[in-house]
């Protein structure tokens, strides 16, 4: 009896191991489902009519220096739940004054194989005094700048910041979107959780600053992102994922431009 006692619980072991192994390695290696399906996202400017955008990869004033693979037209395009919680954004920053100007939004992952690409070229920088002038290029995949999978792709991301509607020019925060460096992370110079400016520099490689009117710029559209249902990036301060996205585990390959229905 006692044989089989201690047979049954080496086996009850085992299955317990499987399962923590087989857990561990989905929560690391989650799986991935690629697919062509639009129907549930929506033009982002239907949703957001007072959106302005300023699609940066359909153009060439980007970290890449040319048109990124998969941008037809340039528009944005979100899931609907992740624009109609851009919509409540919107609303609140547009009785602040502001309105949002949106750089990405939806990518897909033929952009990201082509960020990707470029990456590995390494000779081609020459839009690095633009975006990563202290920075060599060939760090730029293996510090995370650049991966091979992105949150942009899930379809509930979005990179943005604000317009004053009083000055009729885009808020000053201090740096450019897509700026390779540490000067984009939000608690450059200051506490975003708790709004204060510090004016510590200490991460910038070369001793760049920001200001404490540009922290406070970040802080706004940081907090407006966050009162309805956004989460940021702790290294750019301009992107935020909709906290409970639609689709965490799958990734979207269908190219940019205006979705007909």
């Amino acid at each position: 009896m006692k044989g089989k006692y201690w047979a049954i619980t080496a086996v009850l072991l085992i299955c317990v191991a499987i399962i923590a192994t087989y857990c561990t390695n989905k929560e690391n290696n989650p799986i991935v489902t690629p697919t062509e399906d639009s129907s549930q996202f929506v033009t982002l400017t239907d949703a957001v009519p007072d959106a302005i955008l300023e699609i940066r990869y359909f153009g060439t004033y980007n970290f890449v220096g040319a048109r990124i693979d998969g941008y037809l037209e340039p528009t944005a395009l979100l899931t609907r739940v992740a624009a109609d919680s851009l919509r409540a954004v919107s609303d609140d920053v547009m009785a602040q004054g502001y309105r949002l100007k949106i750089y990405d939004a939806y990518r897909p992952q033929m952009g990201v194989d082509h960020f990707v690409r470029w990456s590995k070229d390494i000779p081609d920088i020459k839009m690095k005094t633009y975006f990563y002038p202290d920075l060599d290029k060939s760090v730029l995949f293996a510090q995370d700048y650049i991966m091979e999978k992105s949150g942009h792709t899930r379809g509930s991301t979005v990179d943005l910041t604000l317009f004053d509607m009083t000055t009729e020019k885009e808020v000053d925060m201090g740096g450019t979107f897509d700026w390779f460096g540490e000067e984009s992370h939000p608690d450059f110079c200051g506490n975003p959780e708790t709004g204060e400016y510090t004016g510590d520099n200490h991460k910038s490689p070369v001793g760049r600053s920001i200001t404490a009117e540009q922290f406070a710029n970040r802080m706004i559209l940081r907090q407006a992102m966050l009162r309805h249902g956004f989460k940021p990036l702790d290294s750019e301060w301009w992107h935020f994922t909709l906290r409970n996205e639609p689709f965490p585990d799958t990734y979207f390959t269908f190219p940019v431009k205006q979705l007909k229905r």
